[in-house]
């Protein structure tokens, strides 16, 4: 059996009962490393679970799966994805691979993201479709998340940007030369995915949201120090909430009463707070 494992969101005590006792008989351990990450290490996850853990970069993952998959029509192997093994990323490639091996898959669920984020205290009924910002480079600007943001504002709904990461990337110099040479992490911050979301809205000129629109930064959701910063498109450009990962919520016009009370607590500034909601939200009261 091919087995997907849900770690959650924080660290190595984040994993269910059911899938722990997986890990534990499973033969071989991955981990997947390149979609989203824990606050912990490996070394964590291999003290709690007893089992050595292999990271399973990108590559691995595509272009390798026999690797991940030999032997698992005879013993059972663990895949670990962080968060729900198909939230915010789903990994159908593998499963599909799998399939086509006639090993049986089974997928053990954990929190994701996409319910996490109701921390926030909006009303998860309230988001319409996620989207995901990358790093912007001078020469390649990708907004196609743009109408999907558009879609939801058009209908008042929230919208739940994921963040880029960059994990063990390379260069086009190292890439064109064969290079095995990779760039530091990165991990997009809620101040970049700002200042990203008002050049987008600069270059589209049909500003969905603009400077004083209302949004919700999030840091770490799931983890004890988890943090969240209310406040304007342009307040939150300045506004560092630490270490990774990070994401983002653009409020939508539908927002209720409750929500702003509930967020109201996260504010940046409660006088700017307060105006942006009269302009944007306080005419659905």
């Amino acid at each position: 059996m091919l087995y997907l494992v849900g770690l959650g969101l924080a660290d190595e005590r984040d994993i269910t009962v059911k899938g722990l006792e997986v890990v534990k008989r499973a033969e071989r351990v991955y981990l997947e490393a390149y979609t989203s990450i824990l606050h912990v290490g490996k070394d964590k996850l291999e003290s709690l679970y007893e089992r050595p853990v292999i990271v399973a970069d990108r590559e691995m993952v595509e272009s390798s799966s026999d690797e991940i998959l030999e032997g698992a029509d005879k013993a059972d192997i663990a895949f670990l994805v962080v968060g729900d093994p198909f939230g915010a990323t789903t990994h159908t490639d593998l499963v599909l691979r799998a399939q086509e091996l006639s090993i049986p898959v089974k997928s053990i669920p954990n929190a994701s993201i996409l319910n996490a984020i109701g921390a926030t205290g909006l009303q998860l009924y309230n988001f319409g479709q996620t989207v995901s910002m990358v790093f912007f480079t001078e020469n390649w600007k990708p907004a196609s998340f743009y109408d999907r943001i558009r879609e939801n504002a058009s209908i008042g709904l929230h919208t739940l940007m994921l963040l880029d990461i960059k994990v063990k990337e390379q260069s086009l110099e190292n890439m064109a030369r064969g290079r095995k040479t990779y760039e530091p992490p990165r991990y997009m911050t809620v101040m970049q995915c700002a200042q990203q979301m008002l050049e987008i809205e600069e270059e589209k000129k049909v500003h969905v949201y603009a400077e004083d629109s209302l949004a919700i930064g999030c840091a770490r959701v799931g983890a004890d120090d988890q943090q969240f910063a209310c406040g304007t498109l342009k307040e939150l450009c300045n506004i560092d909430l630490g270490a990774p990962l990070h994401s983002l919520v653009l409020l939508g016009k539908r927002a209720h009463e409750l929500e702003k009370d509930y967020i109201k607590k996260f504010a940046v500034n409660e006088e700017t707070f307060e105006e942006s909601w009269k302009k944007y939200h306080g005419r659905n009261q």
